[in-house]
């Protein structure tokens, strides 16, 4: 267990906002979970739990005790006739895990390519994009409770996974520590190809079957395309979910702006698009102090340099009373407001 003091975690969290940690303990597995709660002094003090920091909009200072998760490790653990298991440490780079999985001949992770963020962090948020979500690839993942101290095995049913969702945002939200997590790539293996940005690659070049590896390579250079890297403009990727309404709701915005982008659910809700709303209000480009409506896409709020937790914040409660002014929407944030 590595313990350190007054540590600036501007560069543990992709905004790049500044705020200091008062104690920040590094923690390389269950073990070091376990010292931590049995320390006569951090023991009893709150604890607050980073991973890649991707998902976070600092304002303050934290005087809990963060635990930063970097457990390591990639490996596959199970080959059955139906899947391919892999696990990995929760203090894994996502993207890095998509692309051993891609070395190692394993593929069904492509679609989530680029996702910002650790393994760890992957569950509490159910991330997804281009028409896969993290539970339809989910098998368990291994965690620390925080009050016991004693290590628990969760299944998918457990996770209440949902939109943008878990329980680890809910009922458990900073009571346990994630630090493995196992991933059911199934075999055989058929490709996810309904999403309008991938459609439109397959029209462009001709490739109607393409492989894993082709899929993975065309939402890097979507992604890439869309979205700012945050080691050049702080970031915390896609800042708002996509707003799901029921179909009369749907209809009724569509009649009034019909170009507005909408993809249909299985139970019959639409799901509409935060960035064309965001858009349609005119904020792309547009700053609020140091923060700003990145200029390629909408749906991301960037750092324009020194900005502060507080200025993001007042950018996007201005761009959801817009949003909610036009469209009687509220768009809900996907970052955590610490």
């Amino acid at each position: 267990m590595q313990i350190e003091t007054g540590v600036s975690l501007k560069p543990y969290n992709t905004f790049a906002l500044p705020a200091l940690a008062h104690t920040l303990v590094r923690i390389a597995g269950d073990a070091d979970v376990r010292a931590v709660l049995d320390h006569p002094r951090l023991g009893p003090a709150p604890k607050f739990v980073l991973g890649g920091g991707s998902n976070i909009v600092l304002t303050r200072d934290l005087t809990a005790v963060v635990l930063k998760v970097e457990v390591r490790g990639l490996r596959l653990v199970q080959e059955r006739s139906d899947a391919w298991i892999v696990e990995a440490g929760a203090g894994e780079s996502w993207h890095d895990l998509v692309a051993w999985t891609l070395d190692q001949g394993l593929p069904g992770l492509e679609n989530m390519a680029l996702i910002p963020g650790t393994v760890g962090a992957a569950p509490v948020q159910n991330i997804g994009a281009y028409g896969l979500e993290l539970k339809d690839r989910f098998e368990s993942l291994d965690a620390v409770d925080l009050v016991t101290g004693r290590s628990v095995r969760l299944d998918a049913t457990m996770c209440r996974f949902g939109y943008r969702d878990s329980i680890f945002k809910q009922a458990l939200a900073g009571k346990s520590v994630i630090t493995r997590v196992r991933l059911r790539l199934p075999r055989p293996w058929q490709p996810v190809l309904g999403y309008l940005d991938l459609e439109r690659r397959m029209a462009e070049t001709g490739i109607t079957s393409p492989d894993a590896r082709q899929i993975f390579e065309w939402v890097c250079e979507i992604r890439r395309a869309k979205l700012p890297d945050p080691a050049v403009i702080g970031n915390a990727g896609s800042f708002f979910k996509n707003p799901v309404v029921t179909a009369e709701q749907c209809r009724d915005i569509i009649g009034r702006d019909p170009a507005i982008v909408h993809y249909p659910m299985p139970d019959g809700s639409f799901k509409l698009a935060a960035g064309w709303l965001i858009d349609a209000c005119g904020w792309k480009g547009k700053t609020v102090g140091r923060a700003g409506v990145y200029e390629k896409q909408a749906l991301v709020l960037v750092n324009r340099g020194g900005a502060r937790g507080a200025e993001v914040v007042t950018l996007a409660r201005a761009i959801q009373e817009s949003v909610y002014g036009r469209f009687g929407i509220r768009l809900e944030p996907e970052p955590v407001v610490v």
